[in-house]
């Protein structure tokens, strides 16, 4: 397990994916929190470079042994980079979520679309739970 708060220095999307940006591309992941709920994943359906998504877009498929989950686009754009080491080692997912298991590289395109990505204090937010009384 990872350190529970989410990077400072990240965007995070409702969906559990975080983003980086580096001037028009972005390198997206999966947070701590959802490779926890996953649980071990086993493989990766990795993009084909050059393919197109919209915002929201399926971009590839998480098989964990608990369960399969899709990962969305944050942004429309076309696919520039795929963590090919996640096809021999798809566990560095759950074992560096916010480094070595990053999924791929987004170059936007589409100039001037809402960025529907959130601050780490409200991604924060949205994963805790409070404590429930028995």
């Amino acid at each position: 397990m990872t350190d529970a708060r989410p990077p400072e220095n990240l965007r995070y999307t409702k969906s559990h994916e975080w983003v980086l940006a580096a001037g028009d591309e972005v390198t997206v992941g999966i947070t701590d929190h959802a490779q926890q709920e996953l649980t071990d994943i086993v493989f990766v359906d990795l993009p084909k470079l050059g393919k197109n998504l919209a915002a929201g877009e399926v971009a590839l498929v998480l098989e964990s042994v608990k369960t399969v989950a899709d990962v969305y686009a944050p942004f429309s754009g076309e696919i520039v980079a795929v963590n090919e080491n996640l096809r021999a080692h798809p566990e560095l997912v759950n074992r560096s979520p916010y480094a070595e298991g990053w999924l791929f590289r987004l170059r936007r395109t589409a100039v001037g679309e809402t960025d529907s990505t959130i601050e780490p204090v409200a991604y924060a937010a949205l994963t805790s739970t409070p404590e429930r009384a028995h």
